[in-house]
């Protein structure tokens, strides 16, 4: 279990199906989460506050796939210093 002082942040990429839920359910489902809507590359963020670990990562990475159950909605996550 590595922990890391600095401040990280969880960028999110969703990829939505006209099969499954609506994008503004799913992006309320991520706000729920604690996630903000960002512009440009990824779709949403998760700024950690204080020490995070790979475990938390992990564990956020779990949160997320068991909200998007059933949505039809691929993700993409990454974890990198703020």
């Amino acid at each position: 279990m590595q922990v890391n002082d600095t401040v990280m942040i969880t960028y999110l990429k969703v990829q939505f199906s006209t099969e499954g839920a609506r994008p503004s359910e799913v992006l309320e489902t991520l706000h729920n989460l604690g996630f903000e809507t960002t512009q440009g590359r990824f779709d949403a963020i998760y700024r950690w506050g204080g020490s995070t670990t790979i475990d938390d990562a992990l564990y956020l990475a779990d949160r997320v796939h068991e909200a998007l159950k059933g949505t039809g909605v691929l993700f993409e996550m990454e974890t990198v210093e703020g």
